[in-house]
Parts: structure tokens; sequence; C-alpha cells
């Protein structure tokens, strides 16, 4: 299922542009809304636990490792 999201605040995020590729950086600009799948995890750190996705974007592309901060579901 997608979903349009917005990011709220400026992200570099880990863009992952095929299978045998690097990832590459992205700059994403807050504000910008994209339709994206959304797998949400999980991830322990020593502040204690914090939310994260991966963002299946409709080109193909995937950006991993995006707080949950940092995006909100547009309605």
């Amino acid at each position: 299922m997608t979903h349009l999201i917005e990011f709220t605040s400026d992200v570099t995020a880990d863009l992952e542009v095929g299978p045998k590729q690097r990832l590459e950086q992205m700059r994403i600009q807050k504000g910008t809304q994209a339709q994206a799948r959304v797998r949400p995890y999980v991830v322990e750190t020593p502040q204690g636990p914090v939310e994260m996705a991966d963002l299946y974007f409709a080109d193909g592309t995937v950006a991993r490792g995006v707080r949950f901060e940092q995006f909100r579901f547009v309605v």
C-alpha cells in the first residue's frame, strides 16, 4: 500500500537505486511530498529505541533508514 508522505525536515538519506549498485546519498528538502510504501522497524540505540522506515518510492528507488520524526503521512 502506498501513502502520500511529506518530509518535515531536511533529510540526507541513503538511496538504493538498484540491487547491485552502491547506496547514494540523496538530499530531500523539507516540504517535499512523495508517494511511497513504508516499511517500519525499530533500531536500538544507546539513547533508546528509534522508529525508522525504509521508503519505497514509485520510481523503484528506496530510501533506507529514515527516522519517522522526519516525515509525516498526508491526509
